[in-house]
């Protein structure tokens, strides 16, 4: 697949409404803006899991007690679809995430482009790309965790599912958590469909109080599989140490 033939992905990034997304971000911690990818395209990533030459690592969860599945994450260069989601992607949640900063008192600001952003990553040593497959058989699941790799952590991130629930597999939704001050956790338990879109925080996102905004812990994972074999696209957007 090459670069002409992201004319549907765009039309599709098009007809998200960065308000609309804003907005479910705020009001319950996560937003489903709708199919990201079409059913080949999700076969065509998807395929990519067994050729070993596209990752620069390969973990197991089961020996370090991650849950229960292997990932992997991709080398660079990047195949041109996953290279194009997340430049494509990027400034529009660059957006989001600065008006989060200035909410949260954050100093720190978030460059306007991808490639802005991943060369001060790289200044700071965080050169290893972070894009992955993740795939799941019968009996795996993703334990809670956040996805940072380094002191520079972008605050969101994309994940897009490349099979298709009840025919590919049962069972196997997102999981995400969120803590509050004072505040015992709340969870959510998020099906996709093929080819659908989830972006949510990868770690903190600033939540409305009473006595002003305040910082809200999230956690992300799977649930069990029961049957069959999950497949998804993890969009990560910092690099890693």
């Amino acid at each position: 697949m090459t670069s002409v033939e992201f004319g549907g992905i765009d039309r599709r990034l098009a007809r998200w409404d960065p308000a609309a997304l804003e907005e479910q971000l705020e009001s319950r911690g996560h937003a489903l803006p709708g199919r990201l990818l079409a059913a080949r395209e999700c076969q065509a990533l998807g395929s990519l899991f067994e050729r070993d030459e596209r990752f620069r690592a390969t973990i197991d969860m089961e020996p370090k007690r991650y849950g229960r599945g292997r990932y992997r994450y991709f080398a660079n260069p990047l195949p041109p679809l996953v290279a194009h989601l997340r430049e494509a992607l990027y400034p529009s949640l660059a957006a989001i995430a600065n008006r989060w900063q200035e909410r949260l008192g954050d100093a720190g600001r978030f460059e306007p482009s991808l490639s802005a952003f991943l060369a001060r990553c790289h200044r700071e040593g965080q050169e290893r790309p972070t894009p992955l497959l993740l795939r799941y058989g019968p009996g795996g699941y993703n334990r809670l965790h956040q996805d940072v790799y380094g002191p520079i952590a972008f605050p969101l991130q994309v994940v897009v599912q490349l099979t298709e629930p009840e025919r590919d597999f049962t069972g196997g939704a997102f999981l995400l958590t969120e803590t509050r001050p004072r505040m015992q956790s709340r969870g959510w338990s998020i099906p996709l469909a093929r080819g659908e879109a989830l972006v949510f925080p990868n770690a903190v996102r600033p939540i409305a109080t009473p006595r002003g905004d305040a910082r809200a812990t999230t956690r992300h994972g799977v649930s069990e599989v029961l049957s069959g074999e999950r497949t998804t696209l993890g969009l990560i957007f910092h690099d890693a140490a």
